[in-house]
Order: structure tokens, then C-alpha cells, then sequence
């Protein structure tokens, strides 16, 4: 009979293949992409391996990525808002974390997209497209608000109205919550159906390394030498607003909303902050962050219950630094001007996207495809960025729990249930 420690070993191991799996195909497709390029992408065989395999195998994948959006959103969401088995405490806790993982998604985003705006990392790529943007008269605020109320749930799926998808999944998972002992036999249910779909996730990724090969190797093969630097640029900057993100904004929470040391508080993060790197994937790490957070950061275990877990399924701000620089990478390599309101757009639908982002590898990619649509981006555009999205993500990983802690342990002092006696003795470990 197989532990559960035997079993997360064995899911680390896998990840960490198909890391490495990942990686040789982005290195193959770019060496071949750059050999095309050398010898004239005119030729028979070239244009039958661009346009045909390559082209036929990336979009393929690209489908898979956006076939996922739907369940994913929807049964993650259920199972995280359901989580909250204490109805007394889902006004004053729920409330302060649901608060604070908005606030700093938004946050991230908001950085994201200025330093998107002021770098501009793929103004150079000057990719051609059908696409055209066509702005649109921006509804008013109350018609906003009545549409994120879906009057048909169905159709909202089948149409992939994400905002409608995200309320009516919280509402459903709210009133699982409420309903007893029936709600729990529901929840069964779903969180089953949760580890359904994480595991479709993960078949699907595992052909990763051929899509990301053949992706690859047709913007090398088209674009050359200057893919690279441009790429170059895009992936220092995704690196350096995560790293701003990490270490100014969580650090400046935690002083502010509870008066506590970051230095402590980085100080005890070390485990955690190693197994979300090697996994890249929030949901692996769980265990750990739990346990750190309750041994190590001295919050309470019915804070700690419901916050990691939330955080796992809905606090990705990694995810969203991504998907906000990304967005406006791939407008400037399309030459396709979104304008201020196309930005806006960006932000509030990935700050409410990212709720429903499973803490798997690879998942932001999926919720980026519903972001690009959202502002009629091309989603073909994703497989510019792939390539070194993987490395991306592992810093990425270690953001989104750091944020699952900041916000524990916010939450748990607000609370009164914080032991500034364990947090702080921390910091001489």
C-alpha cells in the first residue's frame, strides 16, 4: 500500500521529469527553429514541417490547454469556497482572506501590466495576424455588476463566460457549505471530480514536451535570432516583478495590516519556498506550507485550514504577473493596441480569473487563453511565451505560496490566534 508520503514523493519525481522533459524540448525546437531559419523557411520541407506538423501539433495543444478552462474554474472553486466548514467564521475570516488574496492579485496584476506598458517586450517581434481589435462602448458600472450574475449557468459555461462562471461557482460553493450534512456528501463529490480533472491536467502536460518542441521550433524557424532577445526580455521581466512582488509588497503587508518582521517571517519559509520550486505546483506543496505555517509562523490550525487551502486553489499571484505581462507582450508582438481600457479588462478579469486557477503545473496557460480572448487577443500567441513558461512557473509556484502564508498569518493575528512567541524565536534559526 502506497503512504501518502511514498505518493508525494512520487508525484515530486514525476513533475520534476517532465521538467526536465519540458526543457530538452524547448532546447531541441529552438536549435532546430534556428537551423531552419539558417536555411530558408521557403523550401518544400520546410514549409510542409512548419505549416503542416508543427503547426497542426502546436494547435492541437493549444486546444487541450482551452478545453480545461471550464471544469477547472468550476469545480476548483466549488471545493475551495466549500472548505469552510465553520459557518460562524465565514462572515469575519472568509471575508479578511478573501479580501486580502484580491487585493494583492490585483496588486500584481496592476504591476504587471505598467511594467509591461513602460518595457514593452515585444514591441520588437512584429508577428502578423488576422486578428484586429475591435473596441467596444464599455458598459456602465451597475451593468457590470448585473452581469456577473449569470440567469443561466449552463449557458455561461458552453459560452465560457468566465465572470459568470466564477459568482455562480462561489455561490454554489457557499451553499454546500451551508447545507449540512447533504452539503458534505456533495462536496465528496466534487472534490473527487477536483481530483478527476487535476489528473487530466497532468495527462494533458505531459505532452507538453512535444507541444512546446514543435511551438518552439516554428517561432525560431520564422522569427531567428531576434525570438531570443525578445523572449530574453519578456522572461527578465516576469522574473523581476515576481521578485518585486515577493519582496516588497508581502513584506510591506505584513507590517502594515499586523505588525510583523518579514525577515522572521522569510526566515521561516525556507522549506516551503524549496519544495514549491522543485514542484511548481501549490497544490504539492500544500502539506508543507500547512505545517510551516502552524510549526514555524505560530499561526492556528483553524486559521491555517482554511487559508493555505483557499490560497492554493484561488491566490495566484505569480500566475497573474504572468498573464498580465504576457497580455501585453503578446498585443506588442501582434502590433495590436488594446489601449488603456483593453489593460483595465486585463486586470479585472485575470484578478477574478485567477480565483479559479488549480495550483498545477502548467494551469496559468490555461487561464491566459480566457484572458487573451477577453480582450481579442489571439490565443495563438501562448506559444511565444511557452517555452520558458516552465522555468517561469517554479518561481512563479514559490510567489503564490509565500502569499498563502503572508496572508495567513495577517488573517491569524487579526484574529488573536497568532503566537508571536513561535514567529518570532524564527528568526534565530
Amino acid at each position: 500500500m502506497t503512504t501518502p508520503v511514498e505518493s508525494s514523493a512520487s508525484d515530486g519525481s514525476e513533475r520534476s521529469r517532465l521538467t526536465k522533459r519540458i526543457l530538452i524540448g524547448m532546447g531541441l525546437g529552438l536549435v532546430l527553429g534556428l537551423v531552419l531559419n539558417a536555411v530558408g523557411t521557403d523550401g518544400l520541407i520546410a514549409n510542409f514541417v512548419l505549416e503542416g506538423i508543427f503547426q497542426v501539433v502546436g494547435a492541437i495543444f493549444l486546444a487541450s490547454l482551452k478545453l480545461l478552462v471550464v471544469p477547472l474554474v468550476f469545480v476548483s472553486l466549488v471545493c475551495g469556497t466549500a472548505s469552510l466548514e465553520d459557518v460562524s467564521k465565514l462572515g469575519r475570516v472568509g471575508g479578511k482572506t478573501l479580501g486580502l488574496y484580491v487585493m494583492t492579485t490585483a496588486i500584481a496584476l496592476t504591476l504587471a501590466v505598467l511594467a509591461a506598458v513602460v518595457v514593452q517586450p515585444g514591441a520588437n517581434f512584429d508577428l502578423i495576424t488576422d486578428a484586429t481589435y475591435r473596441a467596444t462602448t464599455p458598459p456602465t458600472f451597475a451593468e457590470t455588476l448585473v452581469g456577473l450574475f449569470p440567469t443561466n449557468p449552463i449557458r455561461a459555461m458552453a459560452e465560457g463566460n468566465m465572470l459568470q462562471i466564477i459568482v455562480f461557482s462561489v455561490l454554489f460553493g457557499l451553499a454546500v457549505t451551508l447545507s449540512g450534512e447533504r452539503g458534505k456528501r456533495v462536496l465528496a463529490v466534487f472534490e473527487d471530480l477536483n481530483a478527476v480533472i487535476l489528473r487530466l491536467v497532468m495527462m494533458l502536460m505531459s505532452l507538453a514536451p512535444i507541444g512546446v518542441f514543435c511551438l518552439i521550433a516554428r517561432v525560431f524557424a520564422l522569427q531567428g535570432l531576434d525570438a531570443i532577445d525578445n523572449l530574453a526580455m519578456y522572461f527578465v521581466l516576469v522574473l523581476a516583478v515576481l521578485v518585486l512582488h515577493a519582496s516588497v509588497i508581502y513584506p510591506t503587508l505584513l507590517m502594515l495590516f499586523a505588525h510583523l518582521s518579514p525577515l522572521a517571517f522569510f526566515r521561516s519559509m525556507r522549506n516551503p519556498l524549496a519544495v514549491a520550486f522543485s514542484t511548481a505546483s501549490s497544490n504539492a506543496t500544500l502539506p508543507i506550507t500547512m505545517e510551516n505555517a502552524e510549526k514555524r509562523l505560530g499561526a492556528d490550525r483553524s486559521i491555517t485550514s482554511f487559508t493555505v487551502p483557499l490560497g492554493a486553489t484561488i491566490n495566484m499571484d505569480g500566475t497573474a504577473i504572468m498573464q498580465g505581462v504576457a497580455t501585453g507582450f503578446i498585443a506588442q508582438a501582434y502590433g495590436i493596441d488594446i489601449g488603456l481600457g483593453g489593460y483595465v479588462t486585463v486586470v479585472v478579469t485575470a484578478t477574478l480569473a485567477s480565483i479559479g486557477t488549480a495550483g498545477v503545473p502548467g494551469v496559468g496557460l490555461v487561464m491566459l487563453a480566457m484572458v487573451l480572448r477577453q480582450v481579442n487577443l489571439p490565443v495563438e500567441g501562448i506559444g511565444i511565451i511557452i517555452g520558458v513558461d516552465r522555468l517561469l512557473d517554479m518561481v512563479r509556484t514559490a510567489v503564490n505560496i509565500t502569499g498563502d502564508s503572508a496572508v495567513t498569518c495577517i488573517v491569524a493575528k487579526s484574529e488573536g490566534q497568532l503566537s508571536l512567541d513561535t514567529y518570532e524565536r524564527r528568526t534565530q534559526d
